[in-house]
């Protein structure tokens, strides 16, 4: 199938663009690979120590012909989707002797959960976290003693955090290993009902407790289409997982296959044998394409316009939201997962999952066939499915078509003809926006605003009765550097009873609203942010805004709000507890959203 031109044009701007950052890297990685088995260049001290536990693995590593591969875990038992990865290193471990390696846990990486800390101060943390992982992941690795790794990881800033550091290291191959989603409980629209409902003072905080814990239930990622499902759809199309890895529930005979499969599968593509493939040949400009396409064609997080940009940063890749927005008008959505509709990803991945979606994309010149990946060459390996038989893993071919339509569809017969994000861009700067749950008349909205500087405030004013007629709630203050841009998504009940009533109602900020964000519009991310005197900083309570998905406008159609003074915040309340006060380096060194939000460097 001929390349959409749409796409290939878009990817040859990005080659072009990162000509110079990408050369760079790639010859700091041609630099790294060239010094061969790391741990051969230790001294004999140094090896004795990194090899003093290793018990029966001391002497094929000091051999060094076996390979070693390196586990870096984001293992806790307080996150459900961490929780497997309790088990991990022995299976790796156990799978890895085999086939005659070794392995090792280099380290564990931090690991924390948005949906604890939403509307609480640790959620200031929680994008900087994702750096923090970086920098755990390379401390880890850096005693460079191992010839591949694995990366145990799932949620929100694990899965880009640890990607970055990947790519630190892109000399070295890697396979990421999910845990799988928990197995379905109470559905997310009744879930999403009952929150609503506790919003408006009609059910009390233990029915609201009892249907929080009927959904979260068990061990597993969260079974709504947030952050953490985009990450593991991203890992797929951008060849880091085995083809359908990602929605595989934990502890079944099926997910330990495919655990045991991966490991073995990063060492055999490791320097020591015939099939050499490293991160940094894996994680090529094509190979970011096809996860923007697969974000869009799914309506993925909103996150991810942030995370994608600083993952392909590490690889000398540059991306920009254009780029977003252009292979969003050609990709259709073609998949309906909460909340963006009514199924769960365990209903995704029964109706045909990702192996059905990449076929698909594929076959309609939207995806580039020829990227490298921890299957081998071609993207066509992941249009395949895993199946366990008599204990022995193998693929074959996945069902073709949809088994579900209101769930997922072919590209002839999409949901929507475009993708499930938007770009906007006005005079009050650049935002994004996922429409992928937004119905057509509810993407345009021209009102008067109400300005907050939190999101408690918004919600005083909400049960005060404030928030009448039609408006544009815009809460300031909330980008990276302000107060490390914490998700807003505890505003989502309160947004949905206003539109609920027939108010027209839209979300303005620079802060984030997660992969949970559904049918309220919200431009998220609005950049230059607030602390940086972005127009949003010059709002004034009744200014009229027009929210504009469908032409991509984000624009203040009151006259001489650009000639103001700039609003002034008190962010002290920001500045301490939960360890808010260790991160003011990260809050003065950090990038815009559209670089990436990163402390690495725009």
């Amino acid at each position: 199938m001929k390349m959409n031109t749409t796409v290939q044009h878009v990817t040859d701007r990005i080659i072009m663009r990162s000509q110079t950052t990408r050369r760079d890297y790639l010859e700091r990685m041609d630099a790294a690979r060239a010094k061969g088995v790391a741990r051969g260049h230790l001294s004999c001290s140094g090896q004795a120590h990194a090899y003093a536990a290793a018990d029966e693995d001391k002497a094929r590593l000091v051999g060094e012909g076996a390979g070693n591969l390196g586990i870096v875990t984001a293992y806790n038992d307080m996150l459900s989707a961490h929780q497997p990865f309790e088990s991990y290193p022995a299976l790796i471990k156990s799978a890895v002797r085999e086939a005659g390696g070794t392995a090792q846990v280099a380290g564990g990486v931090p690991a924390m959960c948005d949906g604890v800390t939403q509307g609480e101060a640790g959620m200031e943390l929680s994008l900087f976290s994702r750096d923090v992982i970086a920098l755990a992941a390379s401390v880890a690795l850096s005693h460079n003693t191992f010839d591949a790794a694995v990366f145990l990881g799932v949620c929100d800033k694990i899965v880009p955090g640890l990607v970055i550091a990947a790519q630190a290291f892109g000399h070295l191959p890697a396979v990421f290993l999910p845990a799988g989603p928990m197995t379905s409980g109470l559905p997310n629209d009744e879930k999403a009902r009952v929150r609503q409902r506790f919003a408006a003072g009609e059910v009390d905080r233990a029915a609201l407790m009892e249907a929080e814990m009927a959904a979260y239930h068990g061990p597993g990622t969260c079974t709504f289409y947030g952050t953490a499902n985009t990450n593991q759809m991203l890992m797929e199309f951008m060849g880091l997982h085995l083809p359908g890895a990602s929605f595989v529930t934990p502890s079944t005979p099926l997910r330990t296959a495919l655990t045991a499969e991966g490991a073995k599968r990063a060492l055999s593509l490791s320097a020591l044998g015939d099939s050499y493939t490293p991160v940094c040949d894996i994680l090529s400009e094509k190979a970011f394409v096809n996860g923007i396409v697969g974000l869009n064609a799914t309506g993925g997080s909103t996150n991810l316009l942030i995370h994608l940009i600083a993952m392909a940063r590490a690889g000398g890749i540059l991306l920009d939201w254009e780029d977003f927005a252009e292979l969003s008008e050609v990709t259709p959505l073609i998949a309906r997962v909460y909340p963006n509709g009514l199924a769960d990803v365990n209903h995704f991945h029964a109706a045909g999952g990702l192996g059905y979606m990449i076929g698909e994309l594929l076959g309609a010149g939207l995806l580039h066939a020829d990227t490298k990946t921890v299957a081998g060459t071609g993207l066509a390996h992941y249009t395949q499915e895993p199946t366990l038989a008599s204990g022995t893993l193998s693929w074959q071919a996945g069902v073709g078509r949809s088994l579900n339509d209101k769930i997922l569809r072919s590209v002839a017969d999409p949901f929507q003809p475009s993708g499930g994000l938007a770009r906007l861009s006005g005079n009050l700067g650049t935002a994004v926006m996922k429409v992928s749950a937004v119905a057509s008349e509810h993407q345009i909205i021209e009102a008067p605003v109400r300005v907050f500087a939190d999101q408690n405030d918004v919600k005083a004013a909400f049960k005060a009765g404030e928030l009448t007629g039609d408006l544009v709630v815009v809460v300031r203050f909330q980008g990276p550097k302000a107060n490390g841009m914490p998700e807003l998504h505890s505003l989502t009940p309160v947004l949905s009873i206003l539109q609920g009533r027939g108010q027209k109602v839209a979300l303005v900020t620079d802060g984030r609203m997660s992969g949970a964000s559904g049918k309220v519009p919200a431009a998220i991310h609005v950049c230059p942010e607030a602390l940086d005197g972005g127009m949003i900083a010059k709002l004034r309570d009744g200014d009229v805004l027009r929210v504009d998905a469908t032409t991509g406008v984000l624009e203040v159609l009151t006259a001489g709000v650009e000639s103001r003074p700039a609003s002034i915040a008190d962010l002290g309340q920001n500045q301490h507890g939960v360890g808010r006060e260790l991160f003011a380096a990260f809050r003065n060194a950090v990038g815009a959203a559209d670089t990436g939000a990163s402390i690495f460097g725009e």
